[in-house]
């Protein structure tokens, strides 16, 4: 067997320990397996960038961050930029995976990654995929890896922001990624012991935030930690500011309020580093169980947690669908009555 693979998106703790268990797996197999890396993800087909990835090139990577492939969220072989000119490069990548002779391509990555995954398999292309994004907000899996490595480091931010704030008596302010889901604050809101958590999926209101911090401090509590996703939005606000930029706005707006704080943007400090436990874990699991998938030439699949279970879905239904946190969700609820305000509340 021929086998291709790519890491396509943004980057994200893991990546490496998934293509470590594939190769590994398809190499170590009865059947005589050659896998071809494409490096920086699609574009790498385009260019005919690759090289061939044995058991040496996969060792010694499980506890990397980053991806020895390099990746991109650029570089759309259906509309591909080439020195300013956007051109539909999906007959090269079809060319390619013909001239190497591939049975299947694992295309390891998020929404955007999958969704070229899935229209290139209308071309014919066998595809494998393998969820990945630290916002969790890829539809019928449990969990992405990357998501628990990055709700550790804004849980890590927190605490440190914690001693801080209650040193000056401020307000402290985290925003971190996840622009459609909220699922990173949520998790490391609360994880980190934050007072109000914002996330795109509950609409805040000004007033009920600074309802919170006053009734903290006739607690006796002069300071409070706030974290936000960067798509969280006010209520009754049609024009929203940019990523990166909104914990800034509610920081001008409390400041208004006479109330001091600051703001911290974690950005993609969120990314970087090492994979924790778990991340390394189910990318094992993700990377063992795509090889399965290629040596049983049961193609255009994506791999998925169910519960404590690895399984496979179709990869047309995962394309172009956000998985967001439900109103319902648990950890909603235990916020709520532990106290953690979401901004939302009635006053």
């Amino acid at each position: 067997m021929r086998v291709g693979l790519l890491t396509g998106g943004g980057d994200a703790p893991g990546l490496n320990a998934v293509i470590r268990a594939c190769v590994k797996t398809l190499k170590n197999c009865e059947e005589d397996v050659v896998v071809y890396g494409f490096r920086d993800g699609f574009k790498g087909i385009v260019t005919k960038n690759y090289f061939e990835l044995d058991e040496g090139s996969a060792s010694g990577i499980l506890h990397l961050g980053g991806t020895i492939l390099g990746t991109t969220n650029r570089d759309n072989p259906f509309a591909f930029n080439e020195n300013g000119i956007i051109s539909d490069k999906s007959g090269v990548v079809l060319e390619v995976y013909k001239d190497l002779n591939l049975d299947c391509l694992v295309v390891i990555g998020g929404d955007g990654t999958l969704r070229i995954a899935h229209e290139l398999s209308q071309l014919g292309i066998n595809v494998i995929g393998v969820p990945k994004t630290i916002d969790n907000d890829l539809v019928l899996t449990d969990m992405t890896f990357g998501f628990m490595s990055a709700v550790a480091v804004a849980t890590d931010a927190l605490d440190r922001l914690h001693t801080t704030a209650e040193s000056h008596h401020r307000i402290s302010i985290l925003e971190t990624m996840g622009r459609d889901a909220g699922w990173i604050a949520l998790y490391a809101g609360v994880a980190g012991g934050a007072d109000v958590i914002l996330i795109p999926e509950i609409p805040y209101n000004l007033a009920s935030i600074c309802q919170k911090i006053e009734n903290r401090r006739h607690q006796g509590k002069k300071f409070s930690l706030i974290i936000m996703a960067e798509g969280a939005v006010e209520q009754n606000v049609s024009q929203q500011a940019e990523k990166g930029k909104r914990g800034f706005l509610l920081q001008e707006d409390l400041e208004r309020e006479g109330i001091e704080t600051r703001c911290t943007v974690l950005g993609h400090l969120q990314r970087g580093g090492s994979p924790v436990s778990y991340d390394r874990i189910i990318a094992t699991e993700y990377g063992f169980e795509a090889a399965k998938l290629v040596l049983k030439k049961d193609y255009n699949r994506m791999v998925s947690l169910k519960g404590s279970e690895i399984i496979s879905v179709p990869l047309e239904k995962v394309s172009g669908v956000t998985k967001q946190v439900p109103l319902d969700h648990n950890l909603i609820l235990a916020s709520r009555s532990l106290g953690i305000s979401f901004g939302d509340e009635v006053l």
